[in-house]
């Protein structure tokens, strides 16, 4: 049987504290094949070094929001929202990182992921959502089950993981109804 699963926005006072928890994921998700922006060969302080300079500030100031899954104390998951918008663009949102171990997939934590960052930014007022996905990633299928509209691609868009070639990504959006 499945150990529960507890999500929850992660505090900017606990932060740091959950940092290498959140590296350790990354370095996961990384080493199983996820295009999250790094390639292999990947290390525990490089993952490390990506939410110290690219998230711990936004965090702080509020102008992103980190969700975590946890199972008995383990982070299995995590979803970002960056809110921070130019002034013309108060409603819409990006979703980004979302991760899962390797060793929890399959168990529909992706999906409460991003069932709750939606209804959360819904109540923030943001009716748009934005996201990019590796075209062909198993994220995919994901985001068109909860209602995310392929834009379309762009071709050679990013380095493979873990070959020598160019991968596509897909644009992809969804209208929210604003709480």
């Amino acid at each position: 049987m499945a150990q529960a699963v507890h999500i929850s926005i992660l505090a900017p006072a606990a932060f740091d504290a959950r940092m290498g928890d959140l590296a350790s994921l990354l370095l996961a998700c990384v080493e199983d094949g996820a295009s999250v922006n790094f390639i292999l060969p990947f290390t525990e302080p490089q993952a490390l070094a990506y939410w110290e300079a690219k998230v711990r500030a936004p965090v702080q100031s509020g102008a992103r929001i980190v969700w975590i899954a946890e199972t008995g104390g383990r982070i299995v998951g995590t979803v970002q929202l960056d809110i921070d918008t130019p002034p013309n663009q108060p409603h819409r949102a990006e979703v980004t990182k979302l991760l899962v171990h390797p060793e929890a997939r399959r168990q529909g934590i992706a999906r409460r992921l991003m069932q709750t960052l939606e209804a959360h930014a819904a109540g923030l007022g943001r009716t748009l959502l934005t996201l990019d996905t590796r075209t062909g990633d198993k994220a995919e299928p994901l985001y068109s089950s909860l209602g995310f509209v392929t834009v379309g691609t762009i071709p050679r868009f990013c380095r493979d993981t873990i070959e020598e070639r160019w991968d596509a990504t897909t644009l992809m959006y969804k209208h929210l109804d604003a709480a």
